[in-house]
This record gives C-alpha cells, structure tokens and sequence, in this order.
C-alpha cells in the first residue's frame, strides 16, 4: 500500500540530504540509489511531487551548493524526480534573481538542457494532477493563458514554451537591451513584481550596480546570457522542440505572436559589442530554427507513392500561363452547383451566395490553385450556366432571367463575400507566416483582389462563351459603349487624342458578357474603371460613336426629376432597370408614402426590370421587396386588419409581381425563402380571415380580398413545398420535417436569433432590433389548416357529420359548383352508394340556393373543400357527376377562390399516393384522350434516354386502354383547363410541380400520358415536356440510376476501354451538362449530367445512389491503375510523372462523383457515406480483375476514396470554422463518427475485408487531405480518437502524419501531443528531407 507524504517523511529526507551532504566522498549517484531504497521501504510512490518541491527548496539558495545541483541532474536522471516539475520549479526561482545568485543560473542552464524533453507520466493519475497543479501553481499557466483544468502534457508544452521565451527575454535584459514587449514572460516578469528591483547588467561598461561581489562572480554573471544563447540554440535544433512549438502556434497563435515579435527584434539588433558580435552565427542559427516552426510540411515515410498522392496539386497542365486548365475537371462543382440550382421544383432555403462563398474557398484550398486560377474557374462555370440557356425548351421554369442573376449578381456577391472574409481574417488574425503551413495558398498571382482582377481580364481569350444572348445584347452594347465614352472624356480631358488608346481596331462595336461582368464587379468596389483600358476592352469603333450619338435619356432621370408616375412612366420604368439604390429607395418611400394611386405603381415597377435585370443591385432590391411585403403588419397579429386592407392594392402589385417563375427562382437564389414565408405568414392571416363584401365576391380584379389571399397563400405553398408527396416528408433535419412550415420558420428564426446575437456586439445595426422570431402558433387559422393539411396526408377523410358547420360551409361551396350543372340536370345513377355518396346526395339536394355564391372568409372555404372534393370525387365514381362537370366545377371553384388550387392539389396528391380510387379511361370521351400524341411522346422519351445511356422498360401503354386514377384524371383536366398567361405563373408553377409529384405514385406510363395532354394544349411546349417525362423513369428504377450514372461519368471522364490511350479524348463539363440544354436534332437530346440533376431529387432510393458512385469511383481508379502496370505484375513500372497523372485523374473521378453525390442528396447522403456507405465498403471484400490486380490499383482506389469523402464533406460543410450552429454540430457528430470507426479498426476491435493496402492507403490520404486542407475538422474530434489514430499511424511508421493529425486536435490534444512526442525514438524525430 502506498504511503502519503507526511511531515516525517518530509524530516527523514531533510535529514538524510544534510548527511550526505556532509560526507560529500561518494557520488550523488550513491545518495540517489540510497534514497530511492528509503523511501521505497516506506511505500512512497516515486516519482514524488512532494519529494521534488522539497529538493527546490533546498536547492534555492542559502543550499546553493554544486553537490546539489549534482545530486538533482542523478534524481532527475533516474526517475526518482519528475524532470519538467523540478525545472519548472527551479525557472520559477533561478531567473527572476539570476543578477543575485548567478552561479544557480549557471548551473540551471545545463540541466535544463539536459533535461528539458524529459516528459515520462506516471501510472498515477492523481500523482499526474499533482505535478501540474505543482508546475501550474510555480508558473502561473492558468492564469496567463487562461485555461481550466490543465492536464499534464498541456502544461508540458506551455513549461518549454515559456522557458524558450524567458531565456530570450533574460539575454536581451542581461546585454542591457531595454524592449517593451506585448506581453514578458512570466518566469522573468516575476523579477520586477517580487520588489526586488534588480538592474539588467551593462557589460559593455564592465561594472554592475547594486552588487558587490567578487571578480569571479562577476565574470559568471557575464557569461551567463552567452550560455543561455547556447542552451537555447541546443533545444531548439531539436525536432521536439519543433514539435511542441508548433502546438502553440496552431493553437494558441495570439500567445506565438510574443514569440515572433522577439524575434524581429532580434533580427533588427546592431550587436556594437565585440563580445556581442561573435554570437551572430548563434544567434542568427536560433532564429532560423524557431522561424522553421512555421513549416508545417510532414512526410509519409511508409510509402513514396501515398506522399506523392496527398501532395498532388491542382490539375492544371504543366504550362501555367496556358489557361485551358481553368477548365479542367477538377473544377466541375462550380457547374454542377450552379446547373443544379436551376431546377425551378427545388427551391433552397440556402442562399446561393453563401454556398458559392464557401465553394470558392473550399476549391481554391482542395484544388492547391491560385487566386487568380480560381475566380477564373468560377467565372467560366457561370458563363457556361449561362450559354446553356441558349436555346432552351420553353416550358414554366426559369429561364436566362435566373442564369444571368447568378453570373451577374450572384457570383460577384461571393466574390465581395470571400474578399470580405479575407479581409477581416487579416486584420484580426495573427501575423505570422502563413504560407508555410498550406502550400497550397500559392504567392504567385498576388493578393487575392489582383487575382480576380486578372481572371477577369484573362476572360477575354474565351470569346466563345461571351457572345451575349438577344436578351442582353443591348445591355452589354450599353456597357461597352459606358467604358468608350470613359476613355474618350478622360482622353478629352487630357487633350490627348484617341490613338493612342489601347485598343483593338479589329474589335467589334457590340459588347459582351465580360463587359457587363466588369461593371457587376465595378458596381460593388472589386475593381476600378481602369478595367475600361485594357487592351481590345473598349473597341475604337464604340468610342467614335461615343461623339455622333449622344445617349438617350432615362426614364429613371425623368422619374428623379420629379416627373409624376403616369401609364407611360410606369411603363418605362417597369421594363428598365434602376441604375442605383437611390431610385430604389426613392420607389420604397413612394410605395409606402404616396398616393392610392402612386404605391401600387411603384411597387410594381420595383419588382419588374429592377429585381429581375437589376443585377448591380439586386441584393438590395430583393431586401426593399420583401420589406414591402412585411411593413404593413402590425407588431401584433390580432385585432383589426384595416391596415393590411389599406394596403391591398400595394400589396397585390408585389405579390403578383414576385410570385413569378424566374422572379421567386432569384429570390431562392439570393437566400430570403425563410424570409419571404415569414412576411407572407400575416398576410395570409389576415385576408384569409376577412370576410368579402358581395361586391367584391367574383371581382376578377388582382385588388379583391380572395384574390390577395390566393396570391399571398399559393406563393407560401410553392416556398414550404406543400405540393410535395407524402413519402419525402419523412426527410429531417434541424429537427423538423424539410419542405414543411415548421423547418422553413426554424430557418427563418435561427437568422433571426444570429441577427440579435450580432446586434447585442454591435449596437449600430438597429434595423435588426425590430425583427422577432415567427411561430406558427401566432397564426391560428393558419396552424388549423396545416394540421389538417397533415393529418389528411396521414390518413384518408372519415365524412363529414350533417349540420356542423363544416358541413354548412361544404353545402354552400357544392351549391355554388353545381348552378351549371343544375341548368342541365343531373343524372342519376343506381341507388346503391357508401355512406360518402349519402353525404353528397344531402349535400347536393341542399336547400341553398344554386346561383349564390358563399360570403365566407377564405379559411372556412379552404377548411371544408376536402370533404366537398371527396363528396364530388364520390359522385363521380357513382355517376352522379359526369366527367365533363367535375372538370366544370373545379374550374369554377379555382375562379371562386384561386388558393382553393392549393386544397385541390394536396387532396388529389394524397388520394393518388393513396391508391384507393378506381382507374378511368382517357379515351376523349370521359376524359381527355392523349391518343394523338402518346406513341410519339413515348419514342421521343425512350429516344432521349436511350441517348444517355439508359435501358427503357417497356413503357409503351401498346393496345391496352390508357387509364388514370381518377384523383389525377380531374387534376389533369383541370390544370389543361389554365390559360397560359405570365400572369396566371403563380398558378402553373405549382400546378406542374404537382402533377409530376402525383405521376410518381402512379405507374410508368403515367407521366408519358399527363405530357402528351399537355403537348396537345401547348405545342411550343412540346420539348419541355419531353424532356420532364423522360425523368419520371428514375423515381423507383435503381437499375436505370446506375446506368445514368454510368453515363455521366463516361461523358465527363472518358470510357473504360483499356484500349485507349487516355482516359478520354476530351475532359469535358460539356460532355456532362451539355453546351446547350437540349441539342439540335430530331429529338430534344440531353446530356447525361443534365438529366441526372434534373432527376436525382425525385429519386425515391436515394442512398442508392451513394453505392452506384462508390463502385464508379471504384471502378474507375482500378482502370487508371491498370494502364500504369503491366498485365499481372505487382509492380510499380512507371515513372513518378506517369504516377501523377494517374493520380490526378483518380481526383478527378472523385469529385465528378463527389459534386454528383451532393447534388442528389445533400447532407443525408453526405452523412450516410461517412456513416454507413464508406465503413461498408471497408468492410467488404470486392473481386477485382486480375489484371488490374496491383499495388498501384489498390492505392489509386484508396486515395480516391479519401478524396471522395473529403470533398463530399467540404462541399456540405466547408471547411473552416465559420459556420451555423446545427451545421457545426452536424459535421462534428458525422466526422466523428467516421474516425471512430477508423480508429477502432486500428485498435484492432473491427477486422476488415478490403485489401490491405487499400486500407491504409485511404487511412493516411484520409488524415493528410484532413491535415493538409480541412484541419479545422480535426478540432472537433474526441481527443481519445486522435490518440487511438495517431498510435495506429506510428505502427505503420507514419510518424509524422500522427504528430500533424494531433497538431490541428487544437488545445484539447496538445497533452496527447506531448505524450505521444516522447514516446517517438530519435529515428522516428528525424526531419522530413
């Protein structure tokens, strides 16, 4: 049993030292054996923290004896004292009095240099707590850097670092150098605060104040900060000392920054002193060697080939100034990204400036490429997305509109985003060499601005993607005619002539895209109008013209002139963009502030050109719309709504002007969905709960109560996704079903906690201070649809119980369905019906009158028309309601009140879903008929998919009759029933969204039949709808998903062929999305990639798709492999260079399959390849060809695996720190996940199947990638983890890529990283070369 140290333990030692110090004729070596046998006779656990403050004490100073000092170096040396405690201890008490006993510095100095790298923890945790509390308490690390609980390693790290800064800090005071630092040393600050008031030694002079001693004294003094210098310069050549020196940097940076300013000054020092100068070499040596801490490079000693994998760069050619590499595929996320956000049935709640945001500095860091190479890229994805639109299927999706806001506004917003962003982190980051530790941050182009500077004038070498489409044709002449008319004033004013203008006589006169990019960037401060002089900018023949044709005035100047707003004005302006924020304002306070007349105008010229053309201010646009939209509500939502009513006209002016397809497409893009929805909440509130006056009942007109309802409550449904299936509520996340009310507010909310959190820091913004939180609960009638909306999702209607007031409402809505019916009479049918024909019998024999229309508020319309569809649905099944009439009778209920749309849709939807109505022939006599058209919808859709690849199951409906349920016959024939008027967009959108979403419960042929009813009502239409149809196959084919993408793969990398010499003839983002959305031909051909995004959202599997991209991923790396060894040989024949490539291309594979998996399914498939998808494919065995059976193979196929998850996870997450809440929580939970896994198997605790090589090929490109361009991720593992992985690295003699992974474990790991550096033997601390 182990015995406490006691006061009689503490007096036989004292005894025992003052004995043997007097029979000094055997070594220390003798007394230390001898003590040891002592107190290992009384139990005494050794080594003893107690033993070690009692030895100091006698050490410092009335004992201060040589023999002591012998005797501490055999304890320390033996085990017997804790080595870092007793030189903590001794540091505490030698240095702040070095002046007054110098001969205790000097003997201090070799033993710190002896013993400083000596860590070996004891088996005793609470003997462990005791030497930190011990050294903790002696050196005050607590209290100076401000941290609870330290553990042992921690405090080891913090004692080297501050012993190297106190050894600088006593030579510069002790040759008299007098420096004010930020903040001193503690171990040398303790000198001025103890009161003993020493002076630093002038050794120049020769004479110390204050001290009388003798000349040997003296001379000891004088050398001591000469010693110091070599101790100092002997600890910090070690790799140890590198190693712990860079824990801090990365860690504790603002407390490295005391270091490095010591350092300049010692560069900046004139050693006068000829003494002083014969220790520049030295000094100069111990510069250099703590400058070299911030070189953060590490080797993986194991395998050549695995570091050469990790360092790849970007994939550019080896000719850097030849700049086809900027669209290399390495770049393909930008365009699937952004094609990807062009799908008008997705609406993100994201804003797309943020995800662009993250996305540069992700690819730019993952990519190893230069600023200027990386907005270049960006620029090419954009102007791709946007020569894409060209000749496009017409149809109700968005269109140029769209693609132009996110070249023209979106893009340069994440651009200004990222120069911001770059900009704070320098202004309030430390400032040391950051260069050193990512490579990859490359020097070569510049700050960041220059290098988007220059990717913009380097645009001009891709002529082919700048050629404006019609719509803006004029708007680039207009910019190109801006920058012309700027050199000739500024030329004008010089008195210089124009022959001198850099510019090309061969131009043409007409802009192009990159002019219009130039003025985005001018608009928003990220260049000047020196852009206008760039050689062949401005062409000669604009700037004659600038002379001849003066420029036309605007109609904004007519309007800031003060012109009143009449039809011709209103015109004007609604078509032309604003040219500044100020017209915008101008417009919000006249939409607010005028006239009855002036506020519906005003708000409807601000959502026209200005939001869908204003690109150079859109933002601010998008901000004053949705301001409109909340500002007539009241802080409170009950009580009198005559505010809101006041405002109707206004209000319907922007409501039906933002409710438009590419209008709500741009403000998804700009992010404000969450915000929208939440001004929409009241609006829906309130005119949903008025009841119309008989006057106003029937008005067509966009002023009417019903219609602002319908206008305010259908936009809401496109925002929250009403329309979607059931089956894809079951998605979560943040908590709440995605697509409902709840998530969308919970985005919403969380913004607007983030905006108070940032107002209570910054007091100025007091526009946030206004906007609270919005919950469903403050809007009762609202909530009440909702529930219901989702308990009839849930479960199918029970009927309606005669006379409640339901029932009355539903009597008086069928009455008022039925007054044409009634003209004509009613057939009847056979008397045997369900209980739900009964109910619809009373209904319809009501004794309401037929030719009244109801004066209800909208909420108890919208209430009761599930039971009055069910009724009708009911009756039409009995034969109580011809087919012809249902249709009738929906058209006449959507004109009664158009939000009763929404009702239909979400009945219609649920019942298909639901299966329980009979099937009804289209055959044009009941129902429409799709004859005419079918059998060549049909083969152009088997044509189209067949072109991508894919293998079509027998669609054809052949001889059999063409049936539908009959919840989506009445759908179909109603929604053919809408005339095709811009202004009747709001409706079509969901409408179309609808039809798909009920297509996908029915069987295949259902969607080839809905299309052909819809291409014989809009002919122009027709190649839309082809298209959409050839979608609906990859809902519940999986086969069909895997050979789609197969497909894409093959369009963008190549075929598998061994018998070609490359991967692929052509790299090509073409081949994947398509220059064009549908190519010329016979029929509308699409690209592989188009389709996919198009289609992948509908995908009722979609972790499917995260096994089929895996096996590409997997497949594509052993092909690579393949061609670098020869047949059945498992080694290596080929040459570095020839590797790289390999390589390069196998990152290739990996983000194609990485940017295909993101797009499909976000975070839930991200998250199921960390957990399940990537630790199943280690898990299991896979049968590879043998001739493709190597070492490279299988290496090729672990980096490529590493690389997959890494981007994947980049993508979703990015990789710094900045991020929302439940996306910090989400990517620390899943990453965590993953490397606990990784860990375990290490550990020896899960066996794997894969092939070994394999394994630890993805392990160490998996931590290097996360070292090297995500080490922010490693900050959020268990410390426990790291441990377990560095250890497992070690085995494998990755030494220094576990001595990196525990680096970036952030303050947490740096006592693991303490343990784990003196554990390593000199062979393993040997620096990479």
């Amino acid at each position: 049993m182990e015995l406490e140290w006691d006061d009689g333990v503490k007096e036989g030692v004292l005894k025992r030292l003052k004995w043997w110090q007097q029979r000094s004729t055997k070594p220390p070596t003798a007394w230390v054996t001898e003590l040891v046998e002592h107190l290992n006779s009384l139990g005494v656990a050794l080594p003893s923290p107690e033993l070690g403050e009692l030895i100091v004490s006698q050490i410092c100073f009335d004992n201060n004896h040589p023999w002591m000092w012998k005797f501490t170096h055999h304890a320390l040396s033996s085990r017997l004292l804790f080595p870092f405690q007793i030189l903590s201890l001794l540091a505490s008490n030698v240095i702040p009095h070095r002046h007054a006993h110098p001969h205790a510095y000097a003997l201090f100095l070799p033993l710190l240099a002896h013993h400083a790298f000596s860590f070996h923890p004891t088996p005793s945790l609470s003997s462990n707590l005791r030497i930190a509390s011990s050294v903790d308490a002696a050196l005050r690390l607590s209290e100076t850097y401000k941290i609870r609980d330290l553990e042992l390693g921690h405090v080891f790290v913090l004692f080297f670092y501050e012993v190297v800064v106190a050894l600088i800090d006593c030579m510069l005071m002790d040759w008299g150098f007098q420096v004010a630092f930020s903040e001193r040393s503690c171990l040398v600050a303790a000198a001025t605060t103890d009161g003993g008031g020493e002076d630093c030694m002038e050794i120049d002079h020769g004479v110390t104040q204050g001290f009388k001693k003798s000349e040997c004294h003296e001379q000891i003094r004088k050398r001591n900060p000469f010693t110091a210098l070599e101790v100092l310069e002997r600890l910090t050549e070690s790799r140890k000392a590198t190693i712990l020196l860079q824990s801090v940097l990365l860690n504790m940076p603002e407390k490295f920054n005391c270091l490095q300013q010591r350092l300049q000054y010692l560069e900046s020092l004139e050693l006068a002193s000829s003494e002083l100068k014969l220790v520049n070499q030295v000094l100069t040596k111990v510069i250099a060697n703590i400058r070299g801490v911030s070189c953060f490079d590490f080797c993986l000693s194991k395998h050549q080939l695995v570091r050469m994998l990790v360092d790849v760069g970007s994939c550019k050619t080896s000719l850097r100034y030849n700049y086809r590499f900027c669209q290399s595929p390495c770049w393909v996320s930008f365009d699937i990204y952004m094609e990807n956000a062009m799908d008008s049935r997705q609406i993100p709640t994201k804003s797309a400036i943020d995800v662009l945001t993250e996305g540069i500095k992700t690819l730019q860091k993952l990519n190893q490429a230069s600023w200027q190479e990386t907005f270049l890229a960006l620029w090419l994805s954009a102007l791709r997305l946007v020569q894409r639109e060209r000749d496009p299927p017409e149809g109700p999706i968005p269109h140029l509109v769209a693609r132009l806001s996110v070249l023209l506004s979106i893009v340069p917003l994440a651009i200004a985003n990222v120069l911001r962003d770059d900009s704070e982190h320098n202004s309030s980051s430390v400032q040391m060499s950051k260069e050193s530790e990512y490579r990859h941050e490359m020097k070569s182009d510049g700050s960041m601005k220059l290098g988007l500077i220059s990717s913009v004038q380097v645009l001009g070498h891709f002529s082919g993607l700048l050629c404006p489409p019609a719509l803006v044709i004029d708007a680039a002449n207009l910019a190109a005619r801006k920058a012309a008319s700027f050199i000739h004033n500024s030329m004008k004013g010089k008195g210089e002539s124009g022959t001198g203008i850099h510019a090309n006589a061969n131009t043409k006169a007409g802009g192009n895209l990159r002019h219009l990019i130039v003025e985005a960037c001018i608009a928003r401060n990220l260049m000047d109008t020196s852009a206008y002089f760039w050689p062949g900018y401005a062409s000669t023949s604009v700037m004659s013209l600038s002379d001849l044709s003066p420029l036309e005035k605007s109609p904004w100047s007519i309007f800031m002139e003060g012109t009143p707003l009449n039809n011709t004005l209103i015109n004007s302006l609604t078509v032309t963009p604003a040219p500044s924020l100020t017209e915008i304002e101008k417009l919000y306070y006249i939409a607010l502030n005028g006239s009855d007349v002036e506020r519906p105008a005003a708000a409807k010229i601000l959502c026209g050109a200005s939001l869908s053309h204003g690109w150079y201010i859109q933002e601010h646009v998008v901000h004053h719309v949705i301001k409109l939209l909340a500002s007539p509500v009241s802080p409170s939502h009950s009580g009198s709504w005559s505010l809101l009513v006041d405002n109707m006209p206004m209000l319907s002016a922007v409501l039906r002007g933002a409710s438009s397809i590419d209008i709500v497409h741009i403000l998804s893009l700009h992010g404000v969905v969450p915000t929208v929805a939440a001004s929409l909440l009241p609006l829906c509130e309130a005119f949903g709960s008025i009841k119309p006056t008989s006057n106003s009942i029937g008005d067509e007109s966009s002023t009417s109560i019903y219609m602002v309802f319908s206008l305010a409550f259908l936009f809401l449904i496109r925002l929250w996704k009403f329309c979607r299936p059931p089956l894809d509520q079951c998605i979560t996340e943040l908590g709440v079903s995605v697509g409902g009310l709840e998530y969308i507010l919970s985005l919403y909310n969380n913004r607007v906690m983030f905006s108070q959190d940032k107002m209570k820091s910054n007091p100025s913004l007091s526009e946030s201070a206004s906007v609270k939180p919005v919950y469903i609960d403050s809007f009762p009638k609202l909530r009440a649809l909702y529930c219901q909306y989702k308990s009839g999702v849930a479960s199918a209607l029970s009927g309606i119980s005669t006379g409640n007031s339901i029932h009355q409402t539903a009597n008086m809505i069928l009455s008022m369905i039925y007054q044409k019916i009634t003209k004509g009479g009613i057939s009847s049918s056979n008397s045997s019906s369900p209980t739900s024909s009964n109910a619809c019998s009373s209904l319809m024999n009501s004794g309401e009158d037929a030719f009244q229309r109801p004066m209800l508020p909208a909420w108890e319309v919208l209430e009761a028309l599930p039971f009055v569809l069910e009724s009708i649905l009911t009756a039409c099944v009995h034969g109580r309601l011809s087919s012809r009439d249902l249709t009738t009778g929906l058209r006449d209920l959507v004109d009664f009140l158009p939000a009763s749309l929404a009702a239909i849709i979400d009945y219609f939807s649920s019942e298909v879903t639901r299966g329980v109505w009979k099937l009804v022939p289209m055959n044009g006599t009941d129902w429409p008929s799709p004859a005419a058209v079918l059998q060549s919808i049909e083969s152009e859709i088997k044509a189209i998919l067949t072109h991508v690849g894919v293998e079509v199951p027998n669609c054809s409906s052949g001889g059999s009759p063409i049936m539908l349920p009959l919840p989506m016959a009445a759908l179909v024939s109603l929604s053919i029933t809408f005339k095709l008027d811009k202004s009747l967009e709001y409706m079509h959108a969901i409408t179309g969204a609808a039809l798909e979403n009920c297509a996908s419960g029915c069987p295949w042929p259902s969607m080839p039949i809905i299309g052909s009813l819809w291409a014989q009502k809009v002919r122009r239409w027709h190649n839309f709808i082809v298209v959409s149809g050839s979608r609906s196959v990859f809902r519940h084919n999986n086969e069909c998903v895997a050979q789609l993408l197969r497909s894409c793969f093959t369009s963008f990398l190549g075929t598998l062929c061994v018998s070609t010499s490359k991967l692929t003839a052509e790299c090509c983002v073409n081949g994947l999305l398509g220059s064009t959305i549908t190519a010329p031909g016979l029929y509308p051909f699409v690209a592989p990639g188009f389709l996919f995004l198009r289609s992948c959202r509908n995908i009722h599997n979609v972790q499917y798709v995260n096994d089929i991209i895996v096996g590409l991923v997997t497949e594509y790396s052993h092909e690579l492999a393949g061609r670098r060894t020869g047949t059945g040989s498992r080694r290596i024949n080929s040459n570095e260079a020839s590797l790289s490539l390999a390589a390069q291309s196998a990152k290739e594979v990996a983000t194609l399959g990485a940017s295909l998996l993101c797009a499909a399914g976000g975070m839930l498939l991200v998250q199921e390849l960390y957990k399940e998808t990537i630790p199943t494919w280690l898990l299991s065995s896979r049968d590879v060809k043998q001739n493709n059976d190597s070492v490279v193979s299988h290496v090729l196929e672990g980096y490529a695996m590493a690389y997959l998850l890494i981007l994947s996870g980049s993508i979703m997450w990015g990789v710094g720190t900045k991020l929302p809440p439940g996306t910090f929580s989400r990517r620390n939970r899943t990453i965590e996940v993953h490397l606990e896994f990784l860990a375990e198997v290490m550990e020896k605790k899960i066996s794997l199947s894969c092939n070994p090589i394999t394994w630890k090929t993805y392990v160490c490109c998996l931590v290097g990638l996360m070292v090297r361009l995500a080490p922010a991720w490693v900050q959020e593992v268990k410390v426990d983890t790291l441990r377990k992985l560095a250890r497992g690295l070690s085995r494998w003699n990755e030494v220094e890529l576990a001595l990196s992974l525990l680096h970036r474990g952030g303050t947490a790991a740096m006592g693991a990283l303490a343990e784990f550096v003196n554990v390593i033997d000199s062979e393993h601390m040997s620096p990479c070369s």
